[in-house]
C-alpha cells in the first residue's frame, strides 16, 4: 500500500518539503512512488548523494556528516530510499530486490541533476552494497565512489562474522542467540538483550547503548524489519541463507570500477578490515582509509579520522570539467 503524499514525519508534523526537502518520483514494477530527499549546502561541483544502511534503516543515523561537510563547502543529499524513513513505504515483498534499487538510485540522480561533473555516490554498510553495484552499471554518471565498511561479498561478510566475531561472544551467550535464531524468535526482546553487550557494543558503535547519539538511536528506531528480514535475514552474525543477498558477490568485478575510490575501513567492525584493505587494492583508482578506534559506525566512535579521510578525499578528486576541485 502506497503511503499518503503527505507524509507525517516522526514528531507528528506534516513534511511541508522545505528547506531542500525533495519528495521524488520514481517508477517502479508495482508502480509510481515517491521518495524523499534533503539538500544541504551548495557545491555545482561537488554533490554527494548519501546511501544508508540497512537494509531499510534510514537517513537519519548520517546526520554526523552535519558537523562536517557544509565547512569543507560540501553539497549533499540525505536521501531515504523506498520503503524507509520519509519516503514512502508499500508492503510488496517484491520491491526488495538489488537491481530495482540501482533503478531506483539512478532516477534520483537524474531528479537531482547530478552527473560526471559533480556526482559522488557515498554508500554505508548495505549502502556499500548499493554503491557499488550502481558504478558497476552507471559508472560513467560518477564523479567519484566512497565504499564505507562494506565488503564487497556476503558470503565473506558471513564467514567473517562466524569465524571471528562469533568466537568472542560468551560461549553460553552465543548458545541461547543461536537457540533463538533456530526457533526464528529473534524479535524476541532477549535476543538484542544478549547482543548488545555482546556484539553491538564491540562492533556496531562503541559505546554504552545508553549513551548512543540521537540520530543513531533514531535510525534504529525507524528501522523497516520486512526490507531487512527479506534481504538480509534475521540473524546479527552474517547473513541468513534465504536472505535475497546472501550469495552477492562483486569482488571480481570490483577492478571494472574505473573511478576515483575511497574504501573506508574500522578496527572494530563487522566488516573484515584486511578484506576492505584488498578491495583498495583491486579498485584502479582506490585510496585506503583506516579508523583504529571505529567500529561498523566508525563517523561516530572514530569520528575525527573518519570525517578528515572523506573530506581530503572529496578535495582530492581530479577536476571536473575544468574547473578546480572543491576544498
Amino acid at each position: 500500500m502506497q503511503a499518503s503524499a503527505e507524509y507525517l514525519d516522526y514528531s507528528g508534523r506534516p513534511d511541508r518539503l522545505s528547506g531542500g526537502v525533495r519528495r521524488i518520483p520514481i517508477d517502479t514494477p508495482a508502480g509510481p512512488f515517491n521518495v524523499w530527499t534533503k539538500r544541504i549546502g551548495n557545491n555545482p561541483t561537488m554533490r554527494v548523494l548519501l546511501l544508508h544502511g540497512g537494509p531499510g534503516s534510514t537517513h537519519e543515523y548520517l546526520e554526523a556528516f552535519d558537523s562536517y561537510l557544509p565547512a569543507a563547502g560540501v553539497e549533499y543529499y540525505y536521501y531515504d530510499q523506498l520503503g524507509s524513513g520519509h519516503s514512502d513505504q508499500p508492503e510488496d515483498d517484491s520491491l526488495w530486490e538489488l537491481d530495482r534499487f540501482v533503478d531506483e538510485v539512478d532516477q534520483v540522480r537524474r531528479a537531482l541533476g547530478l552527473d560526471r561533473d559533480n556526482f559522488v555516490l557515498y554508500g554505508h554498510s548495505w549502502g556499500g552494497i548499493l554503491a557499488m553495484e550502481y558504478a558497476l552499471a552507471h559508472q560513467q554518471h560518477l564523479r567519484g565512489l566512497v565504499i564505507s565498511n562494506m565488503m564487497a561479498s556476503a558470503p565473506a561478510y558471513s564467514a567473517y562474522a562466524q569465524d571471528v566475531l562469533a568466537p568472542e561472544i560468551d560461549p553460553g551467550v552465543l548458545a541461547e542467540v543461536r537457540a533463538l535464531e533456530a526457533a526464528h524468535d529473534t524479535e524476541n526482546p532477549r535476543y538484542m538483550e544478549l547482543l548488545l553487550p555482546a556484539h553491538y557494543q564491540r562492533h556496531l558503535l562503541r559505546m554504552p547503548v545508553d549513551e548512543w547519539p540521537d540520530p543513531v538511536a533514531r535510525g534504529f528506531a525507524h528501522i523497516n524489519p520486512a526490507i531487512y528480514v527479506s534481504m538480509q535475514g534475521p540473524s546479527e552474525l552474517g547473513m541468513s541463507p534465504d536472505a535475497t543477498l546472501a550469495d552477492w558477490d562483486r569482488f571480481g568485478d570490483l577492478a571494472g570500477i574505473d573511478v576515483p575510490t575511497l574504501v573506508i575501513a574500522a578496527r572494530y567492525d563487522t566488516m573484515d578490515p584486511a578484506y576492505l584493505e584488498k578491495m583498495a587494492e583491486v579498485l584502479p583508482k582506490a585510496s585506503y582509509l583506516f579508523c583504529p578506534e571505529g567500529s561498523h559506525l566508525a563517523m561516530y566512535d572514530d569520528q575525527e579520522v573518519y570525517f578528515a579521510g572523506l573530506v581530503d578525499f572529496l578535495g582530492s578528486l581530479p577536476p571536473a570539467g575544468g574547473r578546480a576541485p572543491s576544498s
